[in-house]
């Protein structure tokens, strides 16, 4: 199967740094996107999140058609709906009780009017576009057809770095534990996610209004599969493995269609569901647009700070923890100066901005702040980083190591960016909150930071503070064995081959390693650390020889896989071998056309 390669800047745009179209953080740079669709028993948001329909809702679309939020006291929004009706408005969504309506209209004197209502307290646009036809009957996107998959669950370099390979012999968290996804949506019928994935509390809030139809929640791009399989992908022996695999996983897909974009109406339905539905943990690996960075002496910004900062103490209040990306732009964003990128739903324009500018939601009080991290105790080139701004960090991928997990249509493959960071900090958080079942969001934050492992500043000025807490890192990289209350096992004998061996076209290759001063036989565990370099994996064969000949396959690569390099650790049982010896890594390369090299391979016993 191809493997999609992705790109590290936009959503988290959002989301993105993933993909390219949208705010999200992604922070993750993903690159193509595949649309999916649904499966859930159509339901009711709960009373406090409920968006009005019905009357109240937009007769239908006219050019020219803005999104507003119009704020006022908690409780009952009924004045300020009758006013937006005044002031020739309509009402498309309210939530009573954070005191939020969402109201369209073409008029451009719309907000100037609002402002002088009565009761009312802040009026702001939300987008400098029009609000897309669809918002008025919006398209359900479709399920894509499903690929089965040959790959077997292997010790992913993301995984290992936090200890969640060995926090899953403890546990691999409560079923009773629902991590909420806000991303660009999920497909459910992936066969790593159907087995935790929760449809009855899924739902779409793309434009402000939760839409409970049947698949509402797909993927409209492939960002919010990517950050659910790291979340909770099953451990069911094949693709990969979440940091969580025992947890639920739901979606509520906050990204509009087209331009996987997501406003303020979508984020705040999003909290709003979450907290309504209980929802342990939510991740949000994206930027609320069309702002990189909203301003509160700007009335439209302060009140898209206003609305999506309530929302999210609505959900918190329930019950939520809120983890975010930090973006992707390497923005110190303890130091804000420029913003050259807004806003992106129009003509983004060099703004001059201070710290009081906050990106949304990763800077809202109570959000927990996730910096990407390379293969290493390293930043990632892209991620940004803040004294007293990130909280902790996590493996986003850089480079050649990317953070490989489930893509629409049964499929995987690999991103880069703090979108991807996040999710294994959500992950680790439900691993928390299913080992202590009454921990509230603000007991889970502290143990995200207190349990983390304390990482240094490297030789780089931009990074201050102290290796406890500092502007690259915070409290440090998350640690999943110690959120299930497990202790990190002595590390085993460890050998190493860096000596590079080519792979030619249609050639076995063997590259060979003395082990030396290990008394006994090898580990039923043995570890088996792979880096190869080549062109198309598909070519390739792996197997490990022990000292007496025996051969153990490590993996036959589907022919059709496409991607480059192999990076990962194997897990052998050896327990029959003697473990002093030469042991030998055998690659087969089975094709003409691609060749490549053995990098480095290691043994761990």
């Amino acid at each position: 199967m191809t493997t999609p390669r992705i790109s590290r800047h936009r959503l988290r745009r959002s989301l993105l740094s993933m993909a390219a179209a949208g705010a999200a953080l992604t922070l993750a740079t993903p690159a193509g996107a595949a649309d999916v669709d649904t499966g859930l028993p159509p339901g009711q948001a709960p009373a406090a999140a409920r968006a009005a329909t019905s009357t109240e809702s937009a007769a239908g679309w006219a050019a020219g058609t803005r999104s507003y939020l119009v704020i006022t006291a908690p409780g009952d929004t009924s004045a300020a709906r009758g006013a937006v009706t005044a002031n020739g408005g309509s009402v498309f969504a309210h939530y009573d009780a954070i005191g939020v309506v969402v109201a369209h209209s073409s008029s451009a004197g719309f907000a100037t009017a609002m402002r002088s209502a009565t009761g009312v307290q802040k009026v702001g646009a939300t987008r400098t576009s029009d609000v897309p036809a669809d918002a008025y009957s919006p398209t359900v996107p479709g399920a894509p057809a499903q690929s089965s998959t040959t790959l077997t669950e292997t010790a992913r370099w993301d995984m290992t770095r936090i200890n969640a390979d060995k926090a899953w012999a403890v546990s691999t968290g409560s079923p009773s534990v629902t991590v909420g996804v806000l991303d660009t949506g999920v497909d459910d019928r992936h066969q790593d996610i159907a087995p935790n994935f929760d449809a009855a509390d899924s739902a779409s809030c793309a434009y402000g209004k939760a839409d409970t139809r049947t698949g509402a929640w797909r993927d409209v791009g492939t960002h919010g599969t990517h950050v659910a399989g790291t979340i909770a992908a099953a451990k069911n022996g094949k693709g990969v493995v979440g940091v969580a695999p025992g947890v639920k996983i739901a979606s509520v897909r906050i990204a509009e269609p087209n331009t996987s974009m997501f406003f303020a109406e979508n984020t705040i339905c999003g909290f709003m569901w979450a907290g309504d539905h209980g929802f342990d943990v939510t991740n949000n690996s994206y930027y609320t647009d069309p702002w990189m960075f909203n301003c509160p002496d700007d009335p439209d910004q302060a009140a898209i700070i206003e609305g999506v900062r309530r929302a999210q103490e609505y959900a918190e209040g329930k019950g939520s923890l809120q983890v975010a990306a930090a973006g992707n732009s390497n923005y110190d964003l303890a130091n804000k100066r420029t913003d050259t990128s807004s806003p992106n739903d129009s003509t983004p324009v060099n703004r001059t901005i201070t710290n009081a500018c906050v990106d949304i939601p990763t800077e809202l009080p109570g959000v927990v702040t996730v910096a990407a991290m390379g293969n290493g105790n390293i930043k990632a080139s892209y991620s940004n980083f803040g004294r007293d701004v990130i909280d902790v960090a996590a493996p986003g991928g850089d480079g050649a190591y990317g953070v490989y997990s489930t893509l629409p249509g049964g499929k995987y493959g690999n991103m880069n960016g703090t979108s991807m960071a996040s999710p294994h900090v959500a992950g680790v958080a439900a691993l928390l909150k299913s080992a202590d079942p009454a921990a509230t969001p603000a007991d889970l934050r502290a143990r995200l930071g207190s349990q983390a492992t304390d990482t240094a500043c490297p030789s780089d000025g931009r990074c201050t503070g102290t290796t406890a807490r500092n502007a690259f890192f915070g409290e440090g990289q998350v640690d999943a064995l110690k959120a299930v209350g497990g202790t990190t096992p002595q590390p085993g004998r460890y050998f190493e081959n860096a000596t590079d061996v080519a792979v030619a076209d249609n050639a076995t290759v063997e590259s060979a390693i003395s082990v030396t001063g290990v008394p006994g036989n090898a580990p039923a565990a043995l570890k088996v650390g792979v880096d190869v370099k080549h062109t198309y994996r598909g070519d390739l064969v792996l197997s490990l020889v022990a000292p007496d000949g025996s051969v153990y396959p490590l993996e036959d690569f589907a022919d059709s896989d496409s991607a480059d390099d192999v990076v990962k650790t194997y897990t052998v049982d050896a327990s029959s071998e003697t473990a002093s010896g030469t042991w030998k890594l055998r690659v087969r390369d089975i094709a003409t056309q691609d060749t490549g090299r053995i990098d480095t391979w290691n043994l761990t016993f």
